[in-house]
């Protein structure tokens, strides 16, 4: 790796992922790894030039309070504590709030004490992804799973740089897309940028698995076994596949949990996947926030439409359908997600709004349509705005535009008489319901 890198290990803090955003703010690259790192893993890790033991409110665990191994502090590396932990260092600091003034804070460690360069760009860090892709990867095949949206467009735009015409994409349509959504990943993919694609129908197969089944985790990883299973089958049917490509990024895997934070919530490419996995994983976005992933595909030269598409979860409408999936709730979802897209667009939301959708309850709500009583679904809008995926805020919509989706869904969508729109930011709620 061209970067250098400043480590970041976690004692407990909530904080890491902001104390690793400032770091790379300026320039430096960061990443998070445990307490207990051992010194030969932590020798091991290219260009490390500091370390920041960074300690925090889940300091105790499981009655007893943890700490680096003391052997960490005979490598000679400059080490910087945080306020919560007591340490053999000179410097301890205690971070401020606001994001500007916690890069002010790093700043003299990182470029005074570590001597670290400021060269953690996109330009190295595609250019070390494409020499590490190579050098996994061989002369061997990578089948990739191409939903079409941001994380997976990058990651083939990534292979294919590296790898070009080894790399085999499929698209499975899980019948829980949004509307016309594998119709546009057929088109730009397969027409537009002429990639080697596979489409594999799928819906009713993984429809199937999931009936009956309300938890939301059980749905994430029968969804994330089953993709894998349909991947296994497509790979019996070419010759040297040996590698499966995912996007996993970074805020996946601190979200599904470190030694002291708890689980958020699986996500479908860090959980369920079967013991009996065939292939071995490349996953060249693993340590990238999601701005930096769409930076990452800016680099790439891909289309900015592609680049800035709007965030879709891996198990898709199947955790917007919350409970236990119906066809006719998840057609409920599709539908008002479709009219949702189409009025944020003529307002001008879409290129304002991170991320927008609609969920279908599994509940009913008395209402009157055509002067009778009904019992129907609610629908309920969540719109916004993040830079990193780890918080977000509620975008105020104006009135009118919200009258508008309301009166259409209500129109045009079957088996609902109820419009509600979400208020809560994350935290204490997630982005997604599920």
């Amino acid at each position: 790796m061209k970067q250098d890198m400043i480590v970041i290990l976690d004692l407990g803090s909530t904080e890491n992922t902001k104390l690793a955003r400032a770091i790379r703010d300026i320039g430096v690259y960061s990443e998070i790894y445990p307490h207990d790192i051992t010194p030969e893993e932590l020798k091991a890790l290219p260009n490390v030039k500091g370390v920041i033991l960074n300690g925090g409110e889940n300091r105790v665990v499981d009655g007893v309070e943890i700490d680096v191994n003391p052997d960490l502090y005979e490598l000679g590396l400059p080490m910087l504590a945080a306020d919560h932990h007591k340490a053999k260092c000179e410097n301890i600091v205690t971070w401020p709030e606001s994001e500007e003034e916690l890069r002010e804070a790093v700043e003299p460690f990182v470029f005074d004490t570590c001597k670290a360069e400021a060269n953690w760009n996109m330009k190295n860090f595609v250019e070390d992804q494409v020499e590490l892709i190579r050098q996994q990867v061989g002369d061997k095949k990578v089948l990739l799973a191409l939903s079409g949206g941001v994380d997976s467009s990058v990651v083939a735009a990534l292979l294919i740089k590296a790898i070009g015409k080894q790399l085999v994409c499929v698209h499975v349509n899980h019948g829980l897309m949004r509307k016309g959504e594998s119709e546009s990943v057929v088109e730009v993919f397969k027409n537009q940028m002429d990639a080697n694609l596979i489409y594999v129908d799928a819906s009713e197969r993984f429809l199937g698995k999931l009936e009956g089944v309300a938890d939301p985790e059980q749905k994430r990883k029968i969804i994330g076994a089953e993709f894998i299973r349909v991947f296994e089958e497509e790979a019996r049917k070419l010759e040297g596949i040996d590698f499966l490509a995912q996007g996993t990024i970074y805020p996946d895997i601190v979200e599904s949990g470190t030694k002291t934070a708890k689980v958020v919530k699986s996500h479908h490419n860090v959980g369920g996947l079967p013991e009996d996995l065939q292939f071995s994983l490349v996953e060249p976005l693993y340590y990238l926030f999601k701005d930096e992933v769409r930076a990452c595909g800016v680099e790439l030269g891909l289309p900015h439409d592609m680049v800035y598409r709007q965030p879709f979860p891996g198990p898709g409408l199947g955790v917007r359908c919350l409970g236990a999936i119906t066809r006719e709730r998840l057609e409920a979802v599709r539908e008002s997600d479709a009219i949702l897209r189409e009025e944020f667009a003529k307002a001008g939301l879409d290129k304002k709004v991170w991320q927008y959708f609609t969920i279908v309850p599994d509940f009913k709500s008395v209402g009157v349509k055509d002067n009778a009583r009904c019992f129907e679904y609610p629908v309920i809008i969540r719109a916004v705005n993040t830079i990193d995926a780890m918080t977000a805020s509620v975008e105020q919509v104006e009135w009118p535009v919200l009258l508008k989706i309301t009166d259409r869904i209500l129109k045009e969508v079957k088996n609902v008489n109820r419009v509600c729109y979400d208020m809560s930011p994350k935290p204490c709620a997630t982005i997604e319901w599920e």
